[in-house]
């Protein structure tokens, strides 16, 4: 696995020059036009619903297991489940939204890197 392109999603950095911001603010998950440093024409691309599937796919793998073992060893009602896993999944989705569609962007830039204007 290469860590540079790890670096880059976590960081959320142009895949280009790895110093520019992709984003066009700190809570936002709109690309910016173009990158501040390098110039990369960062409109075109589209990581479409990729980063939603795979947290999707992670978050089900990692809390539904989690889940069923509190309830079998605590037997909380249903309520308490819904607002605790439904709080767990959401913080897990702010905190790793970003980074995981600078990750794909960065993965897209590496593996069709003319593609890009």
């Amino acid at each position: 696995m290469d860590t540079a392109i790890l670096k880059l999603g976590w960081t959320c950095k142009c895949p280009k020059c790895g110093q520019g911001d992709l984003y066009a603010s700190r809570v936002s998950l709109s690309l910016k036009d173009n990158c501040d440093v390098c110039g990369l024409n960062l409109a075109d691309n589209d990581s479409a619903d990729g980063p939603a599937v795979f947290l999707i796919f992670i978050l089900g793998f990692a809390i539904v297991p989690i889940a069923l073992l509190i309830d079998y060893l605590y037997a909380w009602p249903v309520w308490l489940h819904g607002i605790v896993w439904g709080f767990v999944s959401l913080a897990f989705i702010i905190a790793s939204m970003r980074p995981l569609k600078a990750y794909i962007i960065a993965l897209q830039f590496k593996h069709r890197p003319n593609d890009w204007q």
